[in-house]
């Protein structure tokens, strides 16, 4: 009986001992998630504690690079609160809104944005005069004068453009059209989200799916350099116009013969049918590879919400969507964000900077509580290749169909693009990727207007104002 007893005591110890570091390891688990994912828990639309904090608490603002005020919350003589967003327009929807749900950096800072770090004695000095805190501010990467450039530029059309900073990654403008004014936000949702067809609160340029067209030339032209090291530069192609392989058949825009082409002349001046006769010749399991490698179905290194690149090349892909996919078209679809990262690792030696908006945060009596640096995610293909993509593209400026931006006056490198995006091959938008200046990169764009057909004829002179724009500067 002794024995028995004693053998239950041990059991009961055991069980004890199992359960009581369960019991703390739950507790360390518990304190480490708090910890590290806080700010996750308090932007959650569920936590109440953000009601807390903006019963003591005001919205912080948010700043331009200049220190323009791009956002602030403006109290009125009865303490009632009106979020205002000074530029109406024109930072839409990266700065976004924080009514009826929240958008852009609003949405992206909103952790900072309700908390205060206002000194211990003016929180007092404001609980006794029965006054709110001011929140944080926010200060970001985005410039004024190009974001201004850029909308102006767009105007009426719909479209996207996006201009970031080839070394850093920094966002310098962001414009999607069309767009929204944030102050009537409140008014306008219910006829926003009553409208199935309304697409004025899509960000384009972060979510926006479009056929690249002949921008995905950089792909197609980069996963051939790829198979053929030694020969590529020996390619050669006569152009008559189309390209036709069995019941599959190519064109060149707008029927254009461009006669006997090189590899680089294939690619300064857009040739469908050269780029045709490159993707019939490619790996499918390589061609994989490498577009996995630029991210195409794969989430993107940056916080803003955005929607995934795709393609159809698998090892079942037939030769018609193998010859569509080399010229951009068929069922591809890419942002104008990621074509912008891919345009940048280009730029800068093939390393993909990651692209951030927010610079720095500062309480509201000027303490910097985190400062946002850029960062490297690393190289999306070899610094060689990147040398040959430049001067591939360069070309295209130079002598291709993006040619009147040298007339402009601006050296630059880039891709124009014409993307056909229904039955009717009339109907196209008008893309173009690049950077400047050509000698030495200090910005990368990418633009989209939506059914405005040639890119050289649309894309390029909207990107020359912006280019004026920065180098006045």
């Amino acid at each position: 009986m002794k024995k028995r007893k004693a053998s239950n005591i041990k059991e009961i110890r055991i069980i004890t001992c199992f359960f009581s570091l369960l019991f703390i390891g739950m507790i360390i688990f518990l304190c480490h998630f708090v910890a590290t994912n806080e700010q996750k828990m308090i932007n959650n639309s569920y936590n109440s504690r953000q009601e807390i904090l903006l019963t003591k608490n005001f919205r912080g603002s948010i700043f331009s690079n200049d220190g323009t005020i791009l956002a602030e919350t403006v109290l009125d003589e009865s303490g009632k609160e009106t979020r205002v967003y000074p530029s109406k327009n024109l930072f839409a929807h990266i700065v976004g809104y924080s009514t009826n749900g929240r958008m852009g950096i609003e949405a992206l800072s909103n952790y900072y944005l309700i908390n205060s770090d206002i000194s211990i004695t003016e929180k007092v000095s404001n609980a006794t005069a029965g006054k709110k805190n001011p929140g944080n501010n926010v200060y970001t990467t985005l410039d004024m004068k190009l974001q201004e450039t850029a909308s102006k530029a767009l105007s009426t059309y719909k479209g996207a453009i996006i201009v970031t900073e080839v070394s850093t990654g920094k966002i310098l403008a962001l414009v999607s059209k069309p767009d929204f004014d944030p102050n009537d936000i409140a008014s306008m949702w219910d006829s926003l989200v009553t409208d199935t067809e309304s697409t004025v609160l899509l960000n384009r340029v972060t979510q926006g799916l479009y056929p690249p067209g002949s921008t995905f030339k950089i792909v197609t032209a980069l996963e051939y350099i790829r198979e053929n090291p030694d020969t590529w530069q020996d390619y050669n192609f006569q152009c008559n116009g189309y390209y036709k392989s069995g019941t599959n058949r190519i064109n060149c825009y707008h029927g254009s013969v461009h006669n006997k082409v090189s590899f680089a002349k294939s690619f300064a001046k857009s040739c469908n049918s050269s780029f045709a006769n490159m993707g019939m010749t490619l790996d499918l399991t390589d061609f994989k590879k490498t577009l996995e490698d630029l991210l195409f179905g794969k989430e993107l290194p940056i916080s803003l919400v955005h929607a995934k690149s795709s393609t159809a090349i698998d090892s079942d892909t037939d030769d018609a969507q193998l010859i569509q996919t080399s010229i951009g078209q068929g069922k591809t679809l890419i942002t104008p964000l990621h074509l912008n990262m891919i345009t940048q690792a280009i730029a800068n030696n093939g390393i993909l900077m990651e692209p951030y908006v927010i610079d720095h945060i500062e309480s509201a009596d000027g303490k910097v509580l985190k400062t946002y640096n850029s960062k490297e995610y690393g190289p999306l293909i070899t610094a060689e290749e990147s040398t040959v993509l430049r001067d591939l593209m360069i070309e295209v400026v130079e002598s291709g169909t993006a040619s009147r931006l040298k007339s402009y006056g601006h050296t630059a490198g880039g891709k124009t693009g014409s993307a056909e995006y229904n039955t009717n091959k009339s109907d196209s938008h008008a893309w173009f990727t690049g950077f400047a200046p050509a000698e030495d990169p200090e910005i990368a764009f990418t633009i989209i207007i939506e059914g405005a057909g040639s890119g050289g004829d649309y894309a390029v002179p909207m990107i020359r104002r912006i280019l004026d724009t920065y180098f006045e500067k």
